[in-house]
């Protein structure tokens, strides 16, 4: 039985989606020497975003998390699609973004949903450096929105 990657995908009962088309004038992934650097991904599945608006605000919290583990699924989509999952040495850096109603503080525990998938899917090197930022507006109003880069063999 495999242990990776994909094999850690499906049994967390999860399966990599298509790349989610950009939505302007740039690349889903590109490879620069060693890393992969990821463009920002939505909460998108099949050209649609599951949800919009802002946290705290028609946006749970609990809501939130689990759209930031579907832009980390996406962005997992994109690196395998580019160099194969097989071949991350290294969760390097997540950024996270949320689009935040005033006096939304819970930044972090949003961001959480994208690195505790990370974690799942490559243990110790899903381990990362992050920053979770509140924002006041995301793409096609957007509650979340990832960014990662990652070390490549």
């Amino acid at each position: 039985m495999s242990n990776g990657p994909h094999a850690k995908l499906a049994e967390l009962g999860l399966e990599l989606p298509e790349v989610v088309p950009p939505v302007a004038s740039y690349v889903p992934a590109v490879q620069s020497g060693q890393h992969v650097y990821v463009s920002g991904q939505l909460p998108m599945v099949e050209g649609k975003l599951l949800a919009t608006g802002k946290v705290g605000a028609g946006v749970s919290a609990e809501q939130a998390k689990q759209l930031a583990q579907r832009c980390a699924l996406n962005a997992l989509a994109a690196i395998d699609s580019l160099v194969g999952l097989e071949n991350v040495v290294k969760i390097v850096k997540l950024t996270g973004f949320v689009a935040s109603a005033p006096g939304f503080t819970g930044q972090p525990a949003i961001i959480n949903g994208a690195s505790d998938l990370f974690g799942a899917v490559f243990g110790e090197a899903g381990r990362h450096a992050r920053s979770a930022v509140g924002v006041a507006e995301l793409p096609l109003d957007a509650p979340v929105e990832v960014e990662v880069i990652v070390e490549v063999s």
